[in-house]
This record gives C-alpha cells, sequence and structure tokens, in this order.
C-alpha cells in the first residue's frame, strides 16, 4: 500500500494520493488547517443566516465570531496541553508549537460558550436565544473539521473489518495510536493497518443530529433548548465513539477518558435541563413572520 493512500476495502474504495499538506512557494500548508478554517467559516456563516431567519442581526454573530475563533483555539490547545503535559513538561516553550498538533474539541467548545456569555452581557443580548443560531453553526463547522483528522490520519479506532473499515499506511500514523488489538491484526507481509474511521462516524452522528435540529428548530419549548440539545446530542455520540478510539486524552493519574467523562456529565446535565424546563416554562411561540403578522394586526 502506497504511503500517501487510504482505502475503505469493503465499499471498494481505494484512494491512491490523499496528501497531508502542500507547499506553497516553499511553505507547507496543512490540509488539516485548511478543513479546520472552511468549517469555521461556513459555521459562521450558518449562524448568521439561522440568526437573521429568528429576526436578529446576523452582523452580531460576525462581530461575535473573532474573538469566538482566538479564545476557542486557546481553550482547545489548553484542554489538550493540561491533558498531556506529559508531552510537554520539559519543554514548555512547545506548548506554543500548534504546527505540532494537539487540540482538543470540548476545550474549544467550552472556551467559546464562556466566550459568547462575555460578548452577549457586553451586547446586552440574550444570551440563550443568541446560543440557539450559534451552536447550529457548530454543529456545521464540526461536520466539516472532522474532515482534517482524514487527511491526518488520526482520530481512528481499534481493528475493524464493518462496511466503513479503514486502511493507513503503518508508515503515516503516529506509534503511539496503533494499539495492541491493531497490532495484532496486521497481516505479515503487509504495511497497513485496518480500523475504525471514527472521525466519519463522528461526521456521520453529527450530520443526523444537525438535520433533527434544524427540523425542529421552530417548535422548541423554550429559549435555549437547540442549546442544550446540541450539548445533549453532541455529548451522547462522542461519548460511544471516543469508546473505541486509540489517541484518548485521560484524566491525569486514571484510566478514565476525560472526554468520555465530559460526554457522560454534559448529556446528563442537558437532559435534566430540558425537562425542568419543558415542565416548568411555557411554549415559545416561535414562528418565521409571527412578530410582524401581530404587528400588522395591531396596527
Amino acid at each position: 500500500m502506497e504511503a500517501t493512500a487510504i482505502a475503505f476495502p469493503n465499499l471498494g474504495i481505494y484512494l491512491k494520493y490523499v496528501p497531508k499538506s502542500f507547499s506553497v512557494f516553499g511553505f507547507s500548508i496543512a490540509i488539516y488547517g485548511i478543513m479546520l478554517a472552511t468549517g469555521i467559516m461556513f459555521g459562521f456563516m450558518y449562524a448568521a443566516w439561522s440568526a437573521k431567519d429568528r429576526g436578529m442581526d446576523p452582523d452580531l454573530v460576525w462581530d461575535f465570531s473573532l474573538p469566538a475563533v482566538f479564545f476557542s483555539i486557546c481553550g482547545a490547545r489548553f484542554y489538550y496541553v493540561a491533558t498531556s503535559w506529559e508531552k510537554y513538561k520539559d519543554n514548555p516553550i512547545s506548548v506554543f508549537n500548534l504546527r505540532q498538533g494537539g487540540i482538543a474539541i470540548y476545550g474549544a467548545i467550552i472556551a467559546g460558550v464562556i466566550t459568547m456569555y462575555v460578548y452577549c452581557r457586553i451586547k446586552k443580548l440574550k444570551f440563550f436565544q443568541f446560543a440557539d443560531s450559534v451552536m447550529m453553526g457548530l454543529f456545521v463547522g464540526q461536520i466539516i473539521g472532522r474532515w482534517g483528522n482524514f487527511f491526518n490520519r488520526e482520530a481512528f479506532g481499534g481493528y475493524c473489518d464493518g462496511l466503513l473499515a479503514m486502511r493507513l499506511p503503518i508508515e503515516s500514523v503516529r506509534g503511539g495510536d496503533i494499539s495492541a488489538e491493531i497490532s495484532a491484526h496486521i497481516i505479515e507481509g503487509t504495511n497497513y493497518i485496518q480500523v475504525h474511521p471514527t472521525f466519519l462516524y463522528e461526521g456521520l452522528w453529527n450530520t443526523m443530529v444537525f438535520i433533527l435540529l434544524f427540523l425542529y428548530r421552530k417548535h422548541k419549548h423554550f429559549e435555549g433548548e437547540i442549546f442544550f440539545l446540541y450539548i445533549a446530542g453532541y455529548g451522547l455520540g462522542r461519548f460511544f465513539i471516543e469508546s473505541i478510539r486509540t489517541d484518548q486524552l485521560l484524566i491525569p493519574g486514571t484510566g478514565i477518558p476525560i472526554s468520555m467523562a465530559v460526554s457522560s456529565v454534559s448529556f446528563i446535565v442537558s437532559i435534566a435541563i430540558i425537562i425542568y424546563c419543558r415542565i416548568k416554562l411555557p411554549k415559545v411561540e416561535y414562528m418565521i413572520g409571527k412578530k410582524d403578522a401581530e404587528t400588522d394586526e395591531k396596527k
């Protein structure tokens, strides 16, 4: 198998050349970064459209985008470094070298939500109303951004021989991501591993949840319900997908994957809040043009 190839044998797909990067004027540009940037751009485009669809000023989303991206990247890096300190303790300055990789989506989400709360306080916006638009855009960004893992040959699971099984050349992946189970299934005389494409599982899960929330958004019962459904929906899928990944970040001093812990707590808390609010709060009457129609009737 060529060093640049990726294959899905049970689907009959063999991609001979899938580069990790390309060069422009001697400067290497990682496709992973391009996919993240593309996901961010389309995510905010959707969030701006969603805000306008709900009668909000879309410029509020674009004004939020700059601090959101900056602090989310900082949060993603901090989260990764905090849970992988052994890699950086002997050379702390490498913490700032993002070109070596090492970011975590939950760190980005947590930092992004905090930034959004501060932004809403400054702009005197209703946090949950604003969040319902922005979090749907985050799903769009994640769906696109996960393909960066595809080009990087990372974020995969253990050995798999199912329909979506993926083959990767051994030399193109990090040695630490190859588990004992994967090694045991390497066929003598071959140079590839066959694994679960967990990045693809997460992308498909996120797409399904996004579609469901898109169809449900105008039937929500309270402001913030889409926000909490996003957290619960993503958390549920991530919990099971994380359980089969080989590059898990562990809670320091334990063997517990931190993303599984965060996912389970996020899911339980979000569902509890949704149930409480559905019982205690009246249903939101939200339809496109409803407010305008009521205004015209009064006139």
